[in-house]
């Protein structure tokens, strides 16, 4: 069998449908599972997918990533503006990696328009809502080959 993608989704992704949908959209981060996993089959791939408000358990699935995994797909939220530490773990993989983000962050706040996700990534995917991490599932799927 072959190795799965990591899908994982950072801060206050959990409160998706209820936190700022005139942004995220009103879909769960549930609804936003069944749609990766739907796709991935459709593929013939599967997903480990993933959620924390915790930027240690995001590094130590990164880390977990290097062996486990045959591509990465990550919505950082907040921490891909934040993180170094998490920046250092993407930069340790050899596989490869896709920023995602439901909203499009150049069309946000000025602090949003840059990560350091973007550093490490292979490719992005912003501003579809729940659809962004289908399409960087594909992406994923497709480089992983």
């Amino acid at each position: 069998m072959s190795k799965p993608i990591y899908v994982l989704s950072g801060p206050n992704l959990n409160l998706l449908g209820v936190r700022e949908p005139e942004i995220y959209g009103k879909e769960t981060l549930d609804d936003v599972r069944t749609r990766c996993e739907r796709r991935a089959g459709a593929l013939g791939r599967v997903i480990v997918f993933r959620q924390s408000n915790h930027e240690g358990e995001l590094i130590d699935w990164v880390q977990e990533a290097r062996l486990e995994a045959c591509a990465l797909v990550i919505n950082p939220a907040g921490y891909g503006h934040t993180s170094v530490a998490l920046l250092d773990a993407l930069k340790t993989l050899d596989i490869p990696v896709i920023e995602c983000h439901l909203s499009n962050p150049a069309a946000r706040e000025a602090f949003r328009r840059e990560t350091y996700v973007s550093l490490a990534a292979t490719g992005v995917v912003s501003g579809f809502g729940g659809a962004s991490y289908e399409l960087a599932v594909e992406a994923a799927a497709g480089l992983a080959r």
